[in-house]
């Protein structure tokens, strides 16, 4: 249950509040909210005069639920808004792992040279292999931000794990929780404390419930910069990386009010049908685009099968435009 307290009530009465009755405490457009678990269905008696309004739930999905806000929520990246009414599509590229400057700034100039405006690259690499390339670290981090610098852009990359996240929300714009990471409370509650976009992406083996709940842990800390990430989970399928579930986003959209970006890049896992199911994800609307793309995947250190080169990755651009005008939103 959320329960929005009257504007009598100051901050810390309500903080005092949520810590009688063991609810989450956090001020949302312009007034205090108290969030306790799904199990309360009425009001407490000694709250009642306190309480302006209730929002009851069936489950855990509760703050990013279209039943709270029915409006999808707006987020700022850079000078770009996804969400909202904005009917924008950011189409967000670049390799899988920074290897180098001289890489990194190529692909910078790619993203730049096509009027986008994020860049993507991994630091800390959560590889199912330790003798993988596990990435530069600290390192790479320095050089997405050179990027920024540069050429005015925002970047995003992945937390491995709690121990560099101080490191990752220090230097990125957008802050990526990967499929491994999903479940890392660590990360998940130091990425609530701030108010930087956060990008959650969904485990291979995650249901929609944990996956939303995940969020509510980023939610219910303060960080409303909430982005979901559709990028594949594990069925029978062998002849694929993942499969790609856009049932899954259809009932995201549905239900949640979080802005929906897919990954097709992960869920295939070959380049070949990349732009293919770009379009099939445009044509649903979303918010944004995730595509790996390398100067050379042929000598790509990470990922390599899966990655676009810069010319495909100009075609794909050209391809999905004409998608996202045909259900009236734009590639940015």
């Amino acid at each position: 249950m959320i329960l929005k307290l009257n504007t009598s009530i100051s901050q810390a009465e309500a903080a005092k509040i949520a810590e009688e009755i063991k609810a989450f405490h956090i001020s949302y457009q312009g007034s205090e909210h108290l969030i306790t678990s799904s199990s309360l269905k009425e009001v407490p008696e000694e709250l009642k005069s306190k309480v302006d309004q209730n929002w009851v739930f069936q489950n855990d999905m509760q703050l990013a639920s279209r039943e709270f806000q029915a409006k999808t929520r707006e987020i700022k990246i850079g000078d770009l808004t996804i969400g909202g009414d904005t009917n924008n599509t950011i189409l967000i590229g670049g390799p899988c792992s920074v290897e180098s400057l001289e890489q990194i700034q190529e692909s910078a100039g790619l993203i730049k040279s096509l009027g986008l405006t994020t860049l993507r690259g991994g630091c800390y690499k959560p590889r199912t292999s330790p003798y993988s390339f596990q990435g530069l670290g600290l390192e790479g981090l320095k050089l997405l931000a050179k990027m920024r610098e540069e050429h005015g852009l925002s970047v995003i990359t992945e937390v491995r794990d709690a121990t560099h996240v101080q490191d990752v929300i220090e230097h990125s714009d957008i802050i990526q929780i990967g499929a491994k990471a999903m479940y890392d409370q660590g990360i998940l509650r130091a990425c609530a404390k701030i108010k930087k976009p956060v990008l959650l992406k969904r485990g291979f083996g995650t249901t929609l419930q944990e996956f939303v709940q995940a969020a509510e842990f980023i939610l219910s800390g303060g960080n409303d910069q909430v982005i979901l990430c559709e990028r594949g989970i594990r069925t029978f399928e062998t002849k694929t990386r993942f499969t790609l579930d856009l049932c899954g986003v259809a009932y995201l959209q549905e239900h949640t009010n979080l802005p929906i970006i897919l990954d097709p890049s992960h869920a295939l896992g070959y380049r070949y049908g990349i732009e293919k199911l770009a379009k099939a994800c445009v044509a649903m609307g979303i918010d944004g685009l995730l595509i790996e793309a390398h100067p050379d995947p042929s000598v790509a250190k990470s990922d390599a099968a899966q990655q676009l080169s810069h010319d495909q990755f100009k075609a794909l651009k050209s391809a999905i435009e004409p998608v996202a005008n045909s259900v009236g939103y734009k590639i940015v």
